[in-house]
């Protein structure tokens, strides 16, 4: 995406999200925020100094400017920015000057994607867009009486991909026919489409049945979590019939599934009689997991062809070689945080990942951005600073 350029007024995930991934594919991302940071700019989590970690994993790669967008004069700076660009990314809402029917005077095809929370333009984010999906309320275990959030904001993640693939889409169309594109994303409308596109509204509206709660169980295939006798705890998967096969044989129940089938009248070798008598199923795999260690399990495991995972905390994952070995991550030192192996792109284009780069502080390319972008001297750049219509 060498020669993109975007502007970004944003705050917390969806945006500063696809804003890091434009930027990551080689785009030239401007974070535009008021002066002394936009209302994520201290999210947890902190450093012991008060520095948001979240911040700064957030808006990698980036360059930042920081504009009082409250005064006439600064909001003139970044329309005149935006119409440079031409792209513009931004969950700030309901504002007639950044809007796209005014910025398109500017600029006739300008991409202007705005993310709301919910198409309606009511407010939402990520929590409370949840709570009225339905996943609350069959996540957990069975005899759970009340709502369980995902503390992943899926939503957001979600909502930011979306919207890096809607400026890329847009970026074709306008390479294409020279056109701009007006393009209004929803997280409500992404949580919505992801639950009708994986069944769960379908199912309610086909079958007229409300999802059950089943625990760390898999809807529809055989999967449970076991534990070993040392106190480990394994997440196993049988998607196959070949899985379901290799998990018996390692166990040693081949014998006493068989008798279970035939006295159910049970076909093990569909996915769905696996399901719906998991908890016998269970009982009889169980033993042989709180019968071994650790170490016993996961080598008995990898012998075969079933899908497992030991459940780990993140303190463990980031002492494993998933992420020490893993090109993904390089090291990054950040500024303000500290030195720690970062991500890059998640994807690698020939055989490489793209390599991480630090976040900006804010303001700090303030100066550089309205000179290159804008023309504007240093002493014009410098009455700015003073008058506090912008801040370096």
């Amino acid at each position: 995406m060498t020669g993109v350029r975007v502007i970004e007024i944003s705050s917390f995930v969806a945006v500063p999200l696809a804003g890091m991934t434009l930027a990551q594919l080689g785009a030239e991302v401007i974070r535009i925020d008021p002066i002394g940071g936009a209302a994520d700019y201290r999210r947890w989590p902190l450093t012991a100094d008060g520095e948001s970690i979240y911040w700064a994993g957030l808006n990698k790669g980036k360059r930042s400017v920081a504009i009082d967008m409250r005064r006439p004069e600064g909001q003139s700076l970044v329309t005149r920015l935006v119409a440079d660009c031409g792209i513009l990314i931004t969950n700030i809402v309901g504002k007639q000057w950044n809007s796209y029917d005014s910025l398109r005077r500017l600029r006739q095809d300008l991409i202007h994607l705005e993310v709301s929370g919910r198409a309606d333009g009511s407010t939402g984010v990520d929590y409370t867009v949840n709570a009225g999906t339905g996943f609350p309320l069959v996540t957990g275990p069975p005899d759970q009486d009340g709502p369980i959030n995902h503390v992943l904001p899926s939503w957001d993640v979600s909502c930011g991909l979306y919207a890096a693939l809607s400026v890329l889409a847009a970026l074709r169309r306008r390479d294409a026919t020279g056109k701009g594109s007006n393009i209004q994303l929803s997280l409500d409308d992404v949580a919505l489409a992801t639950a009708s596109n994986l069944g769960f509204l379908t199912e309610v509206m086909i079958n007229g049945v409300q999802r059950p709660r089943v625990g760390n169980a898999i809807y529809g295939q055989y999967g449970e979590n076991f534990s070993s006798n040392d106190g480990a705890i394994f997440m196993v998967v049988t998607l196959t019939q070949r899985h379901f096969h290799d998990l018996v044989a390692l166990t040693g129940t081949a014998k006493a599934v068989a008798a279970v089938a035939e006295n159910l009248g049970a076909d093990f070798g569909d996915e769905g009689q696996r399901y719906e008598h998991r908890a016998v199923l269970t009982g009889l795999f169980a033993p042989w997991f709180r019968r071994h260690s650790a170490a016993e399990i996961a080598s008995g495991l990898a012998r075969g062809s079933v899908l497992w995972e030991r459940y780990q905390s993140f303190a463990e994952v980031v002492e494993g070689p998933r992420v020490t070995d893993n090109p993904l991550f390089a090291p990054l030192i950040q500024p303000r945080i500290g030195t720690y192996l970062a991500p890059g792109l998640p994807m690698s284009f020939d055989g490489r990942h793209v390599r991480p780069r630090a976040a900006p502080a804010i303001g700090q390319d303030t100066a550089d951005v309205l000179a290159e972008k804008l023309g504007l001297s240093r002493r014009d750049i410098a009455a700015l600073v003073e008058s506090g219509a912008v801040a370096q």
